[in-house]
């Protein structure tokens, strides 16, 4: 593809970062792109998505330098304008970033001849019964990370606004939203409704609607099922619940999953792939559903997200299983499929991922 910009978002934390940084400076030097550094924290100060994005220019191509959580904050620049996002893995346990930092400059050259693949991931938004902000004087006590909170989520001006339908509100998920306590010994009283009809009444610790992309996060260490990548799906998961049902619901995509605070509750924080961008009230309300576009993922080639899984949760087989022999290949990988399995997504040979 043409890059015409670049936008680059690097973890200031990390010294191998800031050396990866310099080399995509250069080779942006050396094919003559503008590159413009997104730091979402510049000046004591952040900005919305679609600011940052003006500022560096509204490049068409952005690259994270870090683990999962500076990739987040590249696709949330990234989905504002429908940018390309490629991330440079310097994290512990990544499922999100593509290339070894060793990689980059190959993985660029590869970008700009079109050797790549691109990975389109499905993205959550919401409305709200409100304009969702953090009441005065809070910010210093739920303030968390190295940097201030983002501003309150602007409204869609695409969308229309309605009392029964709430506010379109102009914020993008690659993992999830999650609505959770901010008392320690109070629980939220939350009523979770599925495509309108009321699910059950909950009270939590917390009660996120996540992605497959987010499938591996928060829900997963709350006891959520690992959904692959390229489902199309919503998982909602209960935090702590206190009742018996505490399973996880998979919806499909056209199936909102709404989220209202009962009435004799505490507050509740509303966060946005991990970011807090508001607290509700009781009798205040979120829909959470999948939003209209896809975040634009660049891949250099197949995702082994099953490899990767097995790698990077430790997954361990069974002694008695391992005693009982070795696991052979389930499937051919040196003939092609039969026809009545050609539409499967099955490896191609014996060190290939399935595509």
């Amino acid at each position: 593809m043409t890059v015409s910009r670049l936008g680059l978002v690097v973890h200031g934390g990390r010294p191998e970062a800031v050396a990866a940084a310099r080399t995509v400076r250069a080779w942006c030097a050396e094919h003559a792109v503008p590159c413009a550094d997104i730091d979402v924290w510049r000046d004591h100060a952040r900005r919305s998505a679609g600011e940052e994005i003006d500022a560096a220019g509204d490049p068409d191509l952005v690259v994270t330098l870090g683990g999962d959580g500076t990739f987040l904050r590249g696709a949330r620049l990234a989905a504002e304008h429908d940018a390309l996002v490629l991330g440079v893995d310097l994290g512990r346990v990544g499922f999100l970033t593509e290339v070894p930092v060793a990689d980059v400059r190959t993985a660029l050259d590869a970008v700009r001849e079109d050797r790549l693949t691109v990975e389109h991931r499905m993205l959550l938004t919401l409305r709200a019964s409100r304009r969702l902000e953090v009441p005065a004087g809070m910010e210093a006590l739920l303030r968390y990370g190295r940097g201030p909170l983002l501003p309150p989520p602007r409204v869609r001006p695409d969308c229309e606004v309605d009392d029964e339908w709430g506010i379109p509100l102009n914020v993008f998920a690659l993992n999830d939203i999650v609505l959770e306590k901010l008392s320690r010994d109070r629980q939220v009283s939350v009523g979770v409704y599925v495509s309108g009809r009321l699910l059950a009444s909950y009270s939590a610790d917390a009660l996120l609607v996540a992605t497959p992309t987010g499938s591996t996060a928060y829900s997963f260490a709350a006891g959520g099922p690992v959904v692959s990548p390229r489902a199309d799906a919503l998982v909602f998961t209960p935090v702590a619940p206190h009742m018996t049902f505490d399973r996880s619901v998979v919806t499909a995509p056209d199936e909102p999953v709404g989220l209202r605070v009962l009435e004799r509750s505490g507050q509740a924080a509303v966060s946005v792939d991990g970011q807090l961008r508001g607290v509700l009230d009781p009798g205040d309300w979120i829909g959470v559903y999948a939003a209209p576009r896809r975040l634009r993922a660049a891949r250099l080639g197949r995702m082994d997200f099953y490899g990767r899984l097995r790698e990077r949760m430790r997954l361990t087989d069974a002694p008695a299983a391992v005693a009982d022999g070795t696991a052979a290949p389930l499937w051919s990988v040196t003939t092609p499929p039969p026809g009545d399995m050609a539409h499967l997504a099955l490896p191609t040979g014996p060190d290939e991922p399935a595509p």
